[in-house]
């Protein structure tokens, strides 16, 4: 009973540890993009008009830029091929702005070049989607009716939305670099704006790399829980 009770502490902390990591790269992305929001770009485009000119220029002119509520919920939806950005992207001139709508953009460039993270990490939507929702379920299930190999079902499960927040890096780094190469080449913004775009996006990025990290110490716990069930029914 006290290997048990030890054994469950230390699975806790691994998911006190990923909520405190998601929760540092969540307030550092939001400090960094309110401070470069209130520094007007040299240019004055809009983060719009920003997207439209780097769209323009990679001939991706099927590729629609729009409007969509929310704070910080920009995308590109490769289905409809447009490039959505939110209300604190969309109309303003700021640094920040251009930087994030720059993102979108160099992610509907890489869907237009075949980016092979891209297309991997597309294809693993699906599976990510069940992993995420029924992985823990079976290994609940596994558990509690002593089913060690339903259980071990549920960790491969699960693994597949690991799978997927891993392969996010990439894509989320490489559509980061893009951007600033296109904001640089393009002349849309300065030098020094550049860099205080790419300190926008890499605190952004902080949160997916979080989030992997997050979900692979949640894995771990489950990993640790099932074979610690086992070793107690021997």
């Amino acid at each position: 009973m006290y290997y048990s009770y030890g054994y469950f502490d230390m699975s806790y902390i691994l998911v006190l540890i990923g909520a405190v990591l998601c929760m540092i790269a969540s307030a550092r992305v939001k400090s960094t993009y309110n401070k470069y929001a209130r520094v007007r770009s040299m240019c004055g485009m809009t983060g719009a008009q920003a997207a439209i000119e780097i769209l323009r220029r990679n001939g991706m002119t099927d590729v629609h830029v729009q409007h969509v509520p929310g704070e910080l919920s920009d995308h590109f939806d490769p289905r409809t091929r447009t490039v959505n950005l939110s209300d604190s992207t969309f109309d303003s001139t700021s640094v920040a702005a251009i930087g994030v709508a720059a993102h979108e953009c160099g992610h509907a460039l890489q869907h237009q070049t075949g980016y092979l993270p891209l297309n991997i990490r597309s294809a693993l939507v699906p599976a990510a989607n069940i992993g995420s929702k029924i992985g823990l379920p079976i290994i609940m299930v596994g558990l509690i009716f002593g089913l060690t190999p339903l259980a071990e079902i549920g960790i491969w499960v699960f693994a597949l939305a690991v799978l997927f927040q891993v392969v996010t890096l990439p894509v989320e780094f490489d559509a980061s670099h893009r951007a600033l190469v296109m904001l640089d080449e393009y002349g849309i913004l300065a030098d020094d704006e550049v860099d205080q775009t790419r300190k926008v996006l890499s605190a952004a990025a902080l949160t997916y790399v979080a989030a992997a990290a997050s979900t692979i110490l949640q894995l771990l716990r489950l990993i640790m829980i099932v074979n610690g069930g086992r070793r107690s029914r021997r």
